[in-house]
């Protein structure tokens, strides 16, 4: 019975663990040469393999459409990058048999470079998510700054 315990708890810790993922592709994944497709931005694919190996589920999220799009999958999947699912929720979403198809995606994270403070580097993205830290931890980190001091009570200050 305890053995079972332990799997319930570890498969909870699974679940909250395993994040949906959406991820941009050009400026993110690769350098913005649209409709090319640029050079690999430094540990892209590396990361994106390990959050895939880790249970995480990611979608690649992108306004590329048609050939450009299989372009992008071929090109992630050559490098050993399976996305879950590409531009919807779920890999067997039907935009055509669903009348609320929404573009905005269910998903926990989002990595891309367009975002307020522009894209951090890969290995600052695996550390936030793998220790679900804020980029503001990490920076602060990686800086070494120290928690502000509180001003110090006067004499007349009570409690």
């Amino acid at each position: 019975m305890l053995n079972n315990d332990k799997k319930d708890v570890s498969l909870q810790q699974n679940i909250y663990n395993n994040m949906t993922i959406a991820v941009d592709f050009d400026g993110t994944i690769v350098e913005h040469r649209y409709p090319e497709i640029g050079r690999e931005i430094p540990f892209a694919t590396d990361t994106l393999k390990m959050l895939i190996q880790e249970r995480h589920k990611l979608i690649l999220w992108s306004v590329r459409e048609g050939k450009l799009l299989e372009d992008a999958v071929e090109w992630c999947r050559a490098r050993g990058v399976e996305f879950y699912a590409i531009n919807k929720d779920f890999p067997e979403e039907d935009v055509e048999k669903n009348m609320h198809f929404s573009r905005k995606l269910k998903a926990d994270v989002w990595i891309d470079d367009r975002n307020v403070g522009g894209l951090p580097d890969w290995g600052t993205i695996y550390e936030m998510i793998s220790k679900h830290k804020t980029y503001e931890q990490v920076l602060t980190e990686q800086l070494g700054a120290a928690e502000p001091e509180k001003p110090k009570k006067k004499w007349w200050q009570l409690g």
